[in-house]
């Protein structure tokens, strides 16, 4: 009954039942999981509090990644609000606050992936600081979350969330749509415009590579998740200003998924290709490879 595959399946149940995108994506999983409303809103609203968690120890300046190659740039970020900028507050803290769900991440932090582990700190990021920056509730937050859970639910049903199938544009492409769309919710946009910001976030990383060094979610990962974010930021004021896509949401997840197909398999999360074989990342895999490995010497 309330099951969706596509955007326009989406919108066309939404007017159906005269129901928000987030009060839809609530009712699909109560009749998909069989869970009772409040306990499917209670597993949202932990997620929140875990993502809002992570916000908070990735901020920390003693922070460092298990590779060691990131730590401490979110609080740099943190500190570059209280400065002369050129992005704004509320976007140097949606940047700050992806930068450090990604950092603890990579320091074996909890997190919420969102939809993935590698690209974790785009949603939270924007959520969070909307919430604080426009006072937004606890309650709008968690609504976001089911809004942004649509968007993801018709991406992984029609092409992939994996950067191992489709580089980092199935996971930081597909978190970026997420976002965007949770953004236009709680800016009171309707699903359409919800979906035009997905298609233009989406849209704008087209082909986006997934190259991590040494195979750590580090390098480019972490500061990916921040440039991400902007995107995603940009993306919901161009739909709520009445921009169009032009290419509907479930025709540039098809794209997506037929550009994934046709990467080399260098370009998906090997450390084969791209930013990962780079001489200076080389070198790094190297180091690390005969730091683990004593008897390498």
């Amino acid at each position: 009954m309330y099951q969706f595959r596509n955007g326009v399946e989406l919108i066309n149940l939404c007017k159906q039942y005269e129901v928000d995108i987030c009060e839809l994506m609530l009712r699909c999983e109560m009749e998909e999981s069989g869970w009772p409303r409040q306990q499917i809103w209670d597993v949202m609203e932990n997620n929140l509090q875990v993502m809002q968690d992570a916000i908070i120890n990735g901020l920390s300046p003693n922070l460092k990644s298990a590779g060691g190659l990131i730590g401490g740039n979110a609080n740099r970020m943190r500190l570059r609000q209280e400065q002369e900028n050129l992005c704004g507050k509320t976007m140097l803290k949606v940047i700050a606050y992806a930068l450090a769900v990604s950092e603890f991440n990579a320091s074996m932090g909890k997190i919420v992936a969102a939809p993935t582990a590698g690209a974790s700190g785009i949603l939270p990021g924007i959520i969070v600081a909307l919430m604080e920056d426009k006072n937004y509730t606890r309650e709008d937050g968690v609504k976001a979350l089911f809004a942004a859970g649509a968007i993801g639910k018709i991406i992984a049903t029609n092409a992939t969330l994996s950067g191992a199938e489709g580089g980092c544009q199935a996971e930081c492409g597909s978190a970026a749509a997420m976002a965007a769309a949770a953004a236009v919710y709680l800016e009171g946009g309707d699903v359409e415009t919800s979906l035009e910001a997905a298609a233009i976030a989406l849209k704008g990383l087209l082909g986006l590579v997934c190259d991590p060094v040494a195979g750590l979610v580090e390098v480019p990962c972490s500061k990916r998740n921040g440039t991400v974010a902007a995107n995603a930021l940009a993306s919901a004021d161009m739909a709520l200003a009445g921009i169009k896509s032009y290419i509907p949401f479930d025709e540039v997840v098809d794209a997506m998924y037929r550009i994934g197909r046709l990467m080399s398999a260098d370009l998906r999360e090997t450390a084969a290709g791209g930013c990962a074989i780079t001489p200076t990342a080389l070198r790094y895999a190297e180091q690390a490879l005969t730091a683990n490995n004593p008897k390498l010497l």
